[in-house]
C-alpha cells in the first residue's frame, strides 16, 4: 500500500531524483539547514506552550517562553547545521526564532480562543474509496469551536509571506481538511489558518467540496 505526504509529493515535484534518494534509497543525510533546525525549535516550543495551557489553564509567560527557546536552541545545536548566507551567523536566526514567538505570543494571549482538541496530530486519510492510496500528515494544532466548526492550525517561520491565492491553492492543509473529516465525526465545517509568525500575520482559507475532491 502506498503512504503518501505533501512533502513527499513536493519532493518529487521538485526533483524525483531527490525523491528517490531520500525516500526509496533512504540516504541518510547528516547534514540540516538552519532554517530547518530553526523551525523545529520554534514548533517545538509551540507545542509545549499549548500543553501548559491545557494543563494549568494559562500560560507561562513570555519571557518563560523565550528562555526555554534558548535553552532549547543551545541544546540542540550541532556542527552539521548548514548556513547557506555565510554573511549570517547563527545568532541571527536564532533572533528571527525569538521573533517568531514573540509575535505569535503577543498576538494570541491568553491563547484562550476555542479549543485546542489536538497538537502534532498525526492523521492518515484514504484518498480513493478502496482504501489503496493513502496519506498522512501531522497537523500543528486541531481546534473546536463548537457547532461543527473545525479550524487546521499551521505554523510557518519562513521568510516568504505568500498571497491570498497561494493559500487559497495550498494542498497541504487541504489534505489535512481530508484527514481530520475522516477522523472526527462531527466535522461540519473546516478554516484552514497559516501564522507567518515573522510577518505577525494569520491567513485563512475554506475548501469547497469539489476543491477537495480536485
Amino acid at each position: 500500500m502506498a503512504e503518501y505526504s505533501h512533502s513527499r509529493l513536493s519532493t518529487f515535484e521538485d526533483c524525483p531524483r531527490k525523491f528517490r534518494y531520500r525516500y526509496v534509497d533512504q540516504i541518510k543525510v547528516d547534514t540540516e539547514g538552519v532554517e530547518a533546525f530553526m523551525g523545529k525549535r520554534v514548533h517545538e516550543i509551540l507545542e509545549r506552550l499549548y500543553h501548559h495551557v491545557g494543563r494549568f489553564g494559562r500560560p507561562p509567560s513570555l519571557s518563560q517562553v523565550l528562555e526555554r527557546f534558548r535553552q532549547d536552541w543551545a541544546r540542540a545545536w550541532h556542527d552539521n547545521v548548514t548556513i547557506v548566507r555565510s554573511e549570517n551567523a547563527p545568532d541571527f536566526y536564532r533572533e528571527r526564532g525569538e521573533r517568531c514567538l514573540e509575535n505569535f505570543y503577543r498576538s494570541n494571549y491568553p491563547f484562550s480562543e476555542g479549543e485546542t482538541v489536538a497538537i502534532e496530530e498525526r492523521l492518515q486519510l484514504s484518498l480513493d474509496p478502496d482504501g489503496r492510496y493513502r496519506a498522512v500528515g501531522i497537523v500543528d494544532r486541531i481546534v473546536r469551536r463548537g457547532d461543527g466548526l473545525f479550524e487546521i492550525h499551521d505554523y510557518k517561520t519562513s521568510g516568504y509571506l505568500p498571497p491570498q491565492q497561494r493559500v487559497d491553492e495550498d494542498r497541504q492543509l487541504a489534505l489535512y481538511q481530508i484527514g481530520l473529516e475522516q477522523t472526527y465525526a462531527e466535522v461540519r465545517e473546516v478554516e484552514l489558518v497559516w501564522h507567518y509568525l515573522l510577518f505577525n500575520r494569520t491567513l485563512r482559507s475554506r475548501r469547497s467540496p469539489e476543491a477537495l475532491s480536485k
